[in-house]
């Protein structure tokens, strides 16, 4: 049926031809196996003699140590196997949401993603998304249920749910022996025979099928025959005149429908028990398509070599690696490419296969293949690398947008460098962490998808780059505008013995309304008969904006406001440009404190997804943080809520929804408009603004 495979099987691999690799992602909800499936993966094809676990922290895929103190992947990790003189390149991705990148990234490079739900919780929000991601890219699936030995777990609520939640073409291929504690193996429906559970060795050969299980083996036998006969119809003929399909046309058939994304096969097993692993390799061999097959939508013009770089690690000692697939080639070492973005000229220095942390030099990869290559220049994740400059536009990887700010400062004085030189290193790795300064709060803030994420990049900093620093929540950036219209007349005099300093100028304050949303500033000269000389006109509106940079409320920057300077008077002699740029921020100060100021607030769009039974709890906690609710639609289990809450509301926000959804909520958010602050709200900022400026006077 199958070759075994032995501790001593490490041949070298066969010529890669495009037609014989396999490029699949392992995705999912954070905690399903996906990592350990990995692992029983590379054990079951000979590429490990030890199955890895991740609890010691001995996993190929999890090697970083940040992740297996979490015990969790924090980052993409390629892998690869071979299996049937098929190579299979593996990408072990991220399930929590707040390292996506790598996962929408890795998606771009395979033509098959492995989907693992788990046994117990089924159909969780991080499959639903990476799904939709998989759809949009037109990937073929195969769900794999794993963790089926574990209490509560049930393969036919979680088929059911996979069915209901995200495509009614999921279809079982194989079958759990036993369940919970007592599951013995599985079932392959397709072959017609079982596997039994080798706890934790390598898995033996087929064998019967259980007698007890006839009766539910024939039912779920004939729904997949009837899933993948309406897929062909030579063989629904030979069906419907009874005639005994071999597995091998079934096999042929639903490898077909698997390719054209007509049916998603759903296997199942137990990754730490290395069960259901060679069922799934012999799957993932007849089921997904080839790179040769399903080609790439990866622009790359008329160049006779080309490389998508799809992920970049950050390693302190041999500095960026890239990781890339191949869309023409073959490509070797020592081959010269062109950025089409920068037009630089990139030198590959040796072509490497990654397997986890450890990696092997080749002499060239072919089209389709996955590698790596070390220390290019200018290359940054989502570049395409071409023999020669051709107009390509790089493919669009879709991030998502960072929903959580920090202020970061350096614990030591004077590793400001070191701190910025390091999150740009981190960025390339991961490009959803973003560096950024608050031109109005001065902060510099490190903005993420999770307070995780930001709490591992300050990990990441301390270990790689031997850089303290701590987080504080930033400062919300408010702003303060005026109500109504306001005059003031200011005259500046001094006369300190010789020439003195003299300007005089009268303004109208008046409220300018937002254009698109935004808020801005006019100045308007109606001087007439001369009374201020025209050099003089421009000092006055310098001093209006120097004034405007610091309200009088909360200090924060005034905007919607335009300047209408209507009179003065200048002298002769002692009249300057500092004088009026005097007089004008002193008028303007006056005008202002008449002019009904009020404080204004940033109010972000905010939507999130909320399973059914907590949307309630959501509801209400949004109300309770001045949000007012947009609307609510259904989506496979979930609700996606949206409504406006003030940045002030929702700094927090991320524990808040963790708590109320037992980690199964997600939120994404962006800005929206500024709105005046409430009276009471406004106050307590007023007063803690006073109080800031009182004791930093003494």
């Amino acid at each position: 049926m199958r070759p075994e495979a032995t501790e001593e099987d490490t041949s070298p691999m066969p010529a890669t031809e495009p037609t014989k690799i396999r490029n699949i992602a392992v995705a999912g909800h954070r905690g399903v196996g996906k990592t350990s499936l990995v692992e029983a993966l590379l054990f079951e094809a000979g590429k490990t003699n030890r199955l890895g676990s991740i609890e010691q922290g001995t996993t190929v895929s999890d090697w970083d140590e940040h992740e297996q103190r979490r015990a969790m992947s924090l980052s993409g990790s390629l892998c690869h196997l071979e299996w049937k003189e098929r190579k299979i390149n593996l990408v072990d991705t991220p399930g929590d949401a707040g390292f996506q990148a790598d996962t929408y990234a890795a998606l771009r490079v395979v033509e098959g993603v492995v989907v693992v739900l788990s046994g117990v919780m089924g159909v969780e929000v991080n499959t639903s998304r990476v799904w939709q991601r998989a759809e949009q890219q037109e990937l073929s699936r195969v769900l794999f249920v794993n963790m089926l030995d574990r209490e509560r777990a049930d393969f036919f609520r979680v088929l059911e749910a996979a069915r209901q939640q995200l495509s009614d073409r999921c279809v079982a291929i194989q079958l759990p022996i036993g369940a919970e504690h007592e599951l013995t193996g599985i079932v392959d429906l397709l072959h017609m025979c079982a596997y039994m559970d080798p706890s934790g060795g390598r898995e033996g050969g087929a064998q019967p099928i259980p007698g007890s299980m006839t009766d539910l083996v024939q039912e779920h036998r004939e729904k997949l025959l009837d899933a993948v006969v309406e897929t062909d119809e030579d063989l629904m003929a030979r069906y419907l005149e009874g005639e005994e399909l071999e597995a091998q046309a079934v096999a042929d058939a639903l490898k077909q429908a698997v390719t054209r994304d007509e049916l998603y096969p759903v296997a199942c097993g137990v990754a730490t028990k290395n069960l259901g692993t060679a069922a799934l390799l012999d799957l993932l061999v007849e089921g997904v398509p080839s790179p040769a097959k399903k080609g790439t939508t990866i622009e790359f013009g008329d160049a006779k070599q080309a490389v998508f770089v799809f992920k970049t690690i950050a390693d302190p000692f041999t500095g960026r690696i890239s990781c890339f697939r191949v869309l023409a080639g073959p490509v070797s070492g020592d081959t010269t490419l062109v950025d089409p973005r920068t037009h630089a000229k990139e030198r590959l220095g040796q072509v490497l296969l990654l397997q986890g942390k450890d990696s092997e030099a080749v002499d060239a990869l072919g089209i389709g293949d996955l590698g790596a290559v070390a220390k290019l220049k200018d290359v940054v994740t989502g570049d395409v690398l071409v023999d020669h400059e051709v107009a390509v536009e790089p493919p669009h990887i879709d991030f998502p947008e960072p929903v959580m700010s920090f202020a970061v400062t350096p614990k030591a004085k004077g590793d400001e460098e070191k701190m910025g030189t390091g999150l740009r290193r981190l960025h390339e790795e991961d490009p959803t962490l973003i560096m950024r300064r608050d031109p109005q709060t001065g902060e510099q803030l490190l903005s993420g998808l999770s307070q995780m994420q930001v709490e591992v990049a300050v990990d990441r900093l301390q270990t790689r780059f031997h850089v303290d620093v701590e987080l504080h929540p930033p400062r919300v950036p408010y702003k303060e505008t005026i109500r109504k219209e306001a005059r003031a007349r200011h005259r500046y005099k001094k006369q300190t013995g010789g020439r003195g300093q003299f300007g005089d100028c009268e303004i109208v304050l008046e409220p300018l309304p937002a254009e698109n949303g935004e808020l801005g500033y006019e100045f308007v000269d109606k001087i007439v008969g001369g009374a201020i000389s025209q050099s003089y006109r421009p000092a006055v509106d310098k001093g209006v904006r120097e004034a405007m940079e610091h309200g009088e409320l909360a200090g924060a920057p005034i905007q919607g406001v335009r300047v209408v300077l209507v009179d003065g008077m200048e002298h002769n002699v002692d009249s300057s440009e500092m004088a009026f740029k005097i007089a004008g921020s002193m008028a303007f100060k006056e005008a202002y404190a008449k002019a009904d100021p009020v404080l204004l607030e940033p109010i972000m769009q905010v939507e999130v997804a909320v399973p059914d039974d907590a949307v309630g709890a959501v509801n209400g906690d949004l109300n309770s943080r001045r949000g007012r609710l947009q609307g609510m639609e259904p989506a496979a289990g979930m609700t996606m809520v949206k409504a406006e809450v003030p940045m002030a509301e929702i700094l927090t926000y991320s524990q808040a929804l963790t708590s109320m959804t037992g980690g199964r909520g997600d939120y994404s958010m962006h800005f929206l408009r500024y709105e005046e602050v409430p009276t009471h709200v406004a106050q307590k900022i007023i007063e803690q603004t006073k109080k800031e400026r009182e004791e930093a006077k003494v």
